[in-house]
């Protein structure tokens, strides 16, 4: 079996089938550890599972995050608990960590990209940029957001121009307590901050593209739109930065997308990107790994059926993430306008079950 794409999704996905004595090779193009673009929090529907499956990253020192706040583009705040809560923990450390972990049952990771996927006669052959050939009966889908492969795959969305750029830095600074998830809005964007392990902060946000054109660079588009509303004049002037530059992703896409395509079994950001605002794309690239591995395990004791199996996930996947994605595209359009930010945030003050019930849509039940 081949997993491509050694993030959350590929990495559990990776880990669960090779305990099953499934022979796994997972490719990742770059060596671990290394930053992804991402909001690096967990929402504590997933602590179940992974404390189940003695993948709970304690050692990591995650920090636990229970508080919430929302930010208008002029600053109005709201601020309110969150439901299940959650843990803030890196990418760069968590990924290595189980990276680490994957290779400890045997998963044989291969620095290289898949830059071409077919199926023909019932098996998919693959080849990778270094020019390398491979044969597999199963290929799971796990290279994330956008990619080489979606285009050689001519998978719908990728035509579809999208206006997003998300941008992450870490830095350390006392504008937030470490107990809370924060969300500040500015002019067609939004950004998020919150703690991670080692007293460090995640930084990311979500802009149009427009803001960065009419701006010339993210350091003057920094100065010119975020620093709009106070909190986030108040973090860029008085905290450290502790990249040298930060990590930027291009065209980010929410559309809808397949979970299998071409027989292509998709997990993670690959099968459906949530709106980062709702803090749960890593919470269902953990979920839908668990889904589908489960799903193969069972179909591979009952004598391999893969339409089956494509069937059967196809529908587990949509019955467990298309209304959380289709309402994280909902709430996005509250953000980003100086209007409609600070009309949600006076709603959410005014009724806060209205607001307690738009984040429980976005998240899922604790499973294990």
């Amino acid at each position: 079996m081949i997993i491509i794409g050694g993030g959350l999704a590929g990495l559990i996905s990776a880990i669960l089938l090779r305990r099953e004595g499934f022979e796994v090779v997972l490719f990742e193009q770059k060596k671990y550890p290394f930053h992804r673009v991402c909001g690096e929090y967990i929402s504590n529907e997933v602590v179940p599972f992974l404390n189940h499956h003695k993948l709970f990253p304690l050692a990591l020192n995650p920090t636990n995050i229970s508080q919430f706040q929302l930010t208008s583009v002029t600053g109005k705040s709201l601020e309110m608990p969150l439901d299940l809560g959650g843990f803030g923990i890196s990418r760069k450390s968590f990924d290595s960590w189980l990276a680490s972990k994957a290779g400890d049952e045997g998963v044989v990771v291969i620095n290289d990209r898949i830059v071409e996927c077919l199926f023909d006669k019932d098996q998919f052959n693959l080849k990778s940029k270094r020019g390398d050939s491979f044969v597999s009966d199963l290929v799971i889908g796990a290279f994330g957001k956008r990619s080489t492969l979606d285009k050689s795959l001519q998978r719908s969305f990728i035509d579809r121009r999208s206006p997003y750029v998300g941008v992450k830095y870490h830095i350390k600074t006392d504008a937030i307590e470490n107990n809370k998830i924060a969300l500040h809005n500015f002019k067609k964007g939004y950004c998020g901050l919150s703690a991670v392990e080692n007293e460090t902060y995640n930084l990311c946000y979500l802009t149009n593209r427009s803001n960065l054109k009419s701006s010339g660079s993210i350091p003057e588009m920094e100065h010119e739109v975020l620093k709009k509303n106070p909190f986030l004049n108040h973090v860029f002037t008085n905290s450290d930065f502790l990249f040298e530059k930060p990590e930027v992703i291009n065209e980010i896409s929410f559309e809808k997308k397949e979970p299998v395509f071409n027989h292509i079994l998709m997990t993670g950001d690959s099968a459906g990107m949530i709106a980062p605002l709702c803090g749960n794309g890593m919470a269902m690239a953990i979920h839908s790994a668990k889904m589908l591995s489960e799903l193969i395990i069972e179909n591979q004791k009952a004598g391999f059926d893969r339409k089956k199996l494509e069937l059967e996930y196809a529908s587990l996947w949509n019955q467990n993430f298309a209304k959380r994605l289709s309402t994280g595209r909902f709430i996005q359009k509250l953000f980003g306008s100086p209007l409609v930010s600070e009309i949600t945030v006076q709603t959410g003050k005014s009724f806060k079950p209205f607001a307690n019930y738009l984040m429980k849509k976005t998240h899922g039940q604790p499973f294990s």
